[in-house]
């Protein structure tokens, strides 16, 4: 059965989440990607606080596809190195797994 899975990554700009999800649904990893509007980050990064705007992606996925879909994203983001997460869900709509089956079938 399939399982439902999400990424959640920050980019620079609204541009390139879309490019990247672009990408992505051209491979078949993902079956859908939301861009969130700008946002400020506050992280920490080389030992030092930094704060920047940036656009959240958020990205759908299958289980089976997940490792592969984050492994991907991170060879086309701009970062050099992004901050990419992604977790399987506990439950989601018959629907939603329908379509999520689909991407990689």
């Amino acid at each position: 059965m399939t399982q439902a899975a999400l990424i959640w990554c920050p980019f620079p700009d609204e541009e390139a989440a879309l490019a990247a999800i672009n990408t992505l649904l051209d491979e078949r990893l993902i079956a859908c990607g939301n861009v969130l509007p700008a946002m400020t980050s506050m992280f920490a990064w080389n030992g030092h606080k930094d704060m920047a705007r940036e656009n959240g992606a958020l990205l759908k996925t299958n289980a089976d596809l997940l490792e592969q879909a984050i492994d991907r994203l991170a060879d086309i983001h701009p970062y050099d190195e992004p901050a990419v997460v992604g977790w399987h869900c506990d439950s989601a709509a018959m629907g939603t797994l329908d379509w999520l089956r689909a991407i990689a079938g």
